[in-house]
């Protein structure tokens, strides 16, 4: 159907032989829109082009599987852990723990993230051993070597790589250790501030200044949480404790524990208090700027890289070359020790790895929650408490009488 918009151009007939005199030339119609006009509503007529699909590439394909691993490790460090109960000890040192520790294999990480380097090896023993084969059954040229050496370098330098898986695994669980004290104080540090508010905050004045600050200090183990497990929803996770405004406060600053802090040191500021109590209680404070300073220090300053690639690559160039070192003792069995040796070293370098972030594998969401319930039932049990030991003191007090009236 023809748009009334662009009518159609009414051309005269010519003929094909005939030529187009030039003089009909200036009755054509002409048309005094942008020629712009035309090319949009051409390229909007016109569906739009898919993308081409993706080639597959020599280095694609060996990066497919290390990319599968690293997915399964990155997911498994954003697991959430859990604290241990009695329930979980019994089942912990369970006598069956061998057997289920077995079965799980094949959905641990640490295994699953060694399926590279150990495939790796391992074919390059396969390797080794064909070579030599071919070279001793004369299938090659005669002047190839066949690829064997003595083990003594080997038994030199195995103490050696030893000492440095344990000094690289050493180092990671010291700060594992590390970052479990840091948070063991900055929850006790929390527990105590908030029982000292409890008790020592009181008057009709200061009960909205009291709530909203008791509030703060609870959020602020949550807010250093989300500062140090990367992927952490702080807005979902603060939402119970804080108000909107506040929570777009803290969500617009850099250090989100230290803005938790100001809040709570601006609240002690509102406090109807004597002096002595109000720098007793900010005091309180040192504890929170410890913990950030620890758990700040060791999510940004790792394990010396050095030693890192040390480790790294003595286990590289170890078994590359183990194959060649045990031709002459194990023949193609090269294959299954070269494997087995891989699997061992390789694990061992891989829990040090992943055990060097420490808070991932801390069950700091448990531990934030339990730090709100205890402070929440504190709050809640104020006041019963406090009837309980009035009831006592008067009940123990010589001046007071069985019939109300003082005694002389």
């Amino acid at each position: 159907m023809p748009n009334p918009q662009n009518p159609p151009l009414n051309l005269p007939y010519f003929p094909k032989s005939t030529p187009i005199p030039l003089t009909k030339l200036h009755h054509f119609p002409i048309s005094h829109k942008p020629i712009s006009n035309f090319f949009i509503q051409c390229s909007n007529s016109q569906t739009p082009i898919p993308n081409p699909p993706k080639t597959l590439t020599l280095i694609s394909i060996l990066r497919a599987v290390p990319d599968w691993t690293d997915e399964i490790k990155e997911r498994g460090m954003r697991k959430k852990r859990a604290l241990y109960d009695h329930e979980k000890w019994v089942h912990h040192r369970s006598s069956f723990r061998h057997v289920r520790h077995l079965l799980s294999a094949l959905s641990s990480r640490v295994i699953l993230s060694l399926i590279p380097p150990v495939t790796f090896f391992t074919l390059v023993a396969v390797v080794v051993a064909g070579y030599n084969t071919a070279v001793m059954e004369h299938w090659l040229p005669e002047f190839l070597p066949v690829l064997r050496a003595s083990s003594l370098p080997y038994q030199l330098t195995a103490p050696a790589l030893a000492l440095l898986l344990v000094f690289r695994t050493e180092a990671s669980y010291s700060r594992f250790e590390e970052g479990r004290k840091a948070w063991t104080k900055v929850i006790s540090g929390t527990n105590d501030f908030a029982r000292q508010v409890i008790s020592s905050v009181d008057g009709l004045s200061n009960v909205a200044i009291k709530k909203a600050l008791l509030m703060y200090i609870v959020a602020f183990p949550i807010a250093l949480k989300c500062h140090l497990i990367y992927g952490s929803d702080a807005k979902q996770d603060l939402q119970d404790f804080l108000e909107a405004d506040d929570i777009v406060v803290v969500l617009g600053s850099k250090n989100r524990p230290r803005c938790i802090i100001d809040f709570i040191s601006q609240s002690l500021e509102l406090l109807n208090l004597e002096e002595q109590k109000r720098y007793m209680l900010e005091s309180k404070l040192t504890c929170f700027h410890e913990g950030i300073g620890v758990c700040e220090e060791l999510i940004s300053i790792p394990i010396p890289l050095s030693y890192t690639r040390l480790t790294s690559r003595f286990l590289v160039l170890w078994h590359l070359t183990l194959p060649i070192i045990l031709w002459d003792d194990c023949q193609w069995i090269v294959v299954p020790a070269t494997f087995i040796s891989a699997a061992s070293l390789f694990c061992i370098e891989e829990v040090g790895v992943l055990i060097e972030e420490p808070f991932p594998m801390l069950a700091l969401d448990e531990l934030c929650k339990e730090v709100a319930s205890s402070i929440r039932e504190a709050i809640v049990m104020e006041k019963a408490v406090q009837a309980q030991v009035m009831a006592k003191r008067m009940l123990h007090d010589p001046h007071h009488s069985s019939n109300g009236w003082p005694n002389p």
